[in-house]
């Protein structure tokens, strides 16, 4: 039985899901409008984004490792593997600020064409949830640091955990739509 804290965290992302389906619809639609390349797709930097790509994904194997340690009140790994997470977590959004800010010196907008804002919509939501579950991440490490993790409070780092692979499951979504649909 999923106790309250993770019923509230799937329909959650429930909510979330059918919101990043209609954006990546969204950007599917009007890339498809476009699909000679004045859209700024060309522009994307795949190889790069690629490799934030892989510290984002390989960060839910950290969150799973720090879960394993966390249940098993094994406190200093549980922290070592969410500072890992969370290191992981930032050095892939760098990655995005480091990508938005090229497009932004070779012209791609938010508002030069449909591109550049379904594209910069679409990554940059996912951009705020990956600060938010670096946030929420931050704090489980802070409760872990100051007092270990208690037995209601694993509940907490399981709803956490959810968020943090479906987080990761979108962008597999995104780049695969987004970044590699650029090169096809």
């Amino acid at each position: 039985m999923l106790s309250k804290s993770k019923l509230a965290m799937v329909l959650f992302i429930v909510s979330e899901a059918n919101f990043f389906a209609l954006l990546l619809m969204a950007y599917a639609y009007y890339h498809a409008l476009d699909p000679g390349g004045a859209n700024g797709a060309g522009a994307l930097d795949v190889v790069t984004t690629g490799l934030y790509s892989v510290c984002l994904f390989s960060s839910s194997a950290t969150l799973w490792a720090a879960d394993r340690r966390l249940r098993r009140q094994e406190y200093r790994g549980g922290i070592r593997w969410l500072l890992a997470t969370i290191a992981l977590g930032a050095i892939f959004l760098y990655g995005q600020g480091r990508e938005y800010a090229r497009l932004l010196r070779s012209g791609v907008t938010v508002s030069r064409n449909l591109f550049g804002t379904t594209f910069f919509t679409l990554t940059g939501f996912h951009g705020l949830h990956v600060f938010l579950g670096l946030c929420a991440l931050a704090t489980l490490a802070g409760l872990a640091l100051r007092s270990g993790i208690r037995e209601r409070q694993t509940q907490a780092v399981e709803a956490v955990g959810l968020y943090w692979h479906f987080v990761d499951a979108v962008w597999v979504v995104i780049f695969g739509v987004v970044y590699l649909g650029s090169v096809l």
